[in-house]
Parts: structure tokens; sequence; C-alpha cells
């Protein structure tokens, strides 16, 4: 491991044998390891935080669609457009240099504009298609399946095998989203060929929200990435939609849904998991935010009355292990 950048030309390494020099290395080597640990530690977070926050928020989605019977389509535009604006905010205020280098830069362009299509924006449209030709346990299962698209791109890049703790956690963040999703019900899984497709293309393009900004967030940060992402495929899902044409009737409760879901389910949610895919890397942080469904049963459990069913539980116990060994 290298010196850091800006701290090669502050302190000179002995190479020596004396004490003074193998002290002087144990310390350089303690310094690295504090960054590196804190580096993991705020990752690790990140991605609970934004995992968490998705599960929350889609306590609010299902209100949003069972009590006001908001369109779906109707929600990502506008959830997309609001969450790309906060974004756009926080920008200017705290990475307007960034943001204009990642603009000025061709082959960075390329890039985002890759991830805005083929990643967040493909992303969403085919897990809301997937729900609709199958349902939201289903669609989850499949789009959990990113995981092995994941592990297969990682390893084939670093020219390894699997890692046995990362085979583990890959089993137990399967199983675990298998049975929250499902209740433990494999009849539960409602697949016709065309919700499969759907789902496998939710699977890969869920992979490609991780794989393809790998490159830009070290140098840009999770808030340029993510936001010019969000602003991008909000333009482009209100030119299709129109959401201004069939706003939803909501009362004080509803905007209150609707607040929850753009501020907490994209806005947060979206830029603590990107930042957890800067420090943690892309298979690690996907692993870590297969906690959004125990989020979501929690969330479920406290504020609709919905009881823990004994796969629930098991759901959890092997989810919870799983961010464990993947720590």
């Amino acid at each position: 491991m290298g010196v850091p950048a800006g701290q090669t030309q502050q302190e000179t390494i002995s190479n020596g044998t004396d004490a003074a020099s193998r002290k002087q290395r144990r310390a350089w080597r303690d310094r690295l390891n504090g960054r590196a640990s804190r580096k993991t530690l705020v990752g690790v977070l990140a991605t609970l935080a934004g995992a968490g926050l998705w599960g929350f928020s889609g306590t609010s989605a299902s209100m949003l669609f069972d009590v006001y019977h908001v369109d779906t389509l109707w929600l990502l535009s506008v959830r997309q457009i609001f969450a790309g604006l906060l974004f756009m905010v926080l920008i200017a205020f705290t990475a307007r240099d960034r943001f204009v280098r990642l603009w000025t830069n061709p082959a960075h362009i390329r890039t985002q504009l890759l991830f805005t299509l083929f990643g967040l924006f493909a992303n969403q449209l085919f897990y809301l298609i997937a729900i609709r030709l199958t349902n939201a346990g289903t669609a989850t299962v499949l789009q959990c399946l990113e995981l092995i698209i994941i592990m297969v791109i990682t390893c084939v890049r670093q020219t390894r095998g699997p890692r046995k703790r990362e085979l583990a956690g890959l089993i137990l963040a399967l199983l675990g989203t298998f049975l929250i999703a499902t209740g433990g019900d494999i009849s539960a899984l409602a697949i016709s060929p065309a919700g499969l497709i759907a789902g496998l293309l939710t699977a890969v393009f869920a992979a490609a929200t991780v794989m393809i900004p790998a490159s830009l967030l070290p140098e840009y940060g999770s808030p340029v990435v993510t936001g010019s992402a969000m602003m991008l495929s909000g333009i482009i899902t209100c030119a299709f939609i129109q959401p201004w044409n069939n706003v939803p009737a909501l009362d004080i409760a509803g905007i209150e849904a609707l607040v929850v879901f753009i501020v907490a389910g994209s806005f947060l949610s979206y830029m603590l998991y990107m930042q957890g895919v800067k420090d943690l890397g892309g298979m690690r942080a996907s692993m870590i935010a297969t906690v959004e469904p125990v989020s979501a049963a929690v969330t479920s459990a406290i504020l609709l009355g919905v009881a823990f069913s004994g796969a629930d539980i098991a759901g959890f116990a092997a989810i919870i292990i799983m961010v464990f060994l993947t720590v």
C-alpha cells in the first residue's frame, strides 16, 4: 500500500532497521489502517442507512398506492424530478466545482449518461414493470440476483474466485430476502415469462447502478454523480409521463407520505447508498443493502400493525449474520 496522496512530500518513511525507524513505520501503518477503518465504518453506516430508508419509504409508497391509488409511473416521475432538484440545491451549496468538472469532461460525461440511462433510470423502471407483471415479493427476490452478477464481474476483473465469506454472505442475503419477501412460501413467487424477463433485467440494471459509476464516485462524490443521474432521469420520465396532467387527490397525510417517499426514499437513500458503494465497493455495499426488506418489515409492523411471521424472523437472522460476515 502506497503513501496517501498529499502525504508523500511531507513525510519520508525510513527503511532502516533501528528502533526509531521501526517505530516510525509502525506509526505510519497505524495511521493508514485507521483511515481504512474509518472509511469502512462510514461506508457500512451509509449503506445501512440508505437501505433502511428505502425500506422505510416503501411503507409510504404502499400507503400512496393502496389508500390514494397513485399511479406507479406518476410516482416514479415525481420522485425522480423532485429528488433531482434536492440534489441540485445540495450541489449548488457544496459541490459546484466538482459538478462543473464532471460535465466538462467528455469521457466522464459518457460514463455519467450510461449510469443515468442503464443504471438508475432503467433499474427503477424495470422494477416497477416487474412488480406489475408479478408481485412485489417476486420482484424483490429477482432484483436480489444482482448480487450474483456483481460477484461474477468483480471476480473476473480481479482474476480470482469468490472468497468463502463472500459466498456465505451471498447465500444468506438471497435466503433472507426470499424469506422476508415471500414468507417462505415458494408459491408466492408468481413468475410469468414476461415477469421473469422484467425481473432479470431489473437485476442486470441494479448491478449496472453499482458498477458503472465506480470510476466517477471517488473523483466527484456521491451527491454529484447520483444527483446528476436523478435529475436527468427525472427530466426523461417527466417528458414522457407528464405528471402535471394527472395529479392525484392527496390530503395532508397523503402529501406527508409523498414527501417522505421523495426525501427519504430517493434523495437521502440513494446519496447514502452510493456513498457506501464508493467506500466499500459494489459487492460489499450491495450485500449490506439487502437489509432493505428488514427495514420495510419492521416499519410495516410499527406503523401498520403487521405481525412478523416465523419466516420473517428467520430472514432477519440470515441478513443480520450476512452483514457481520460482510463487514
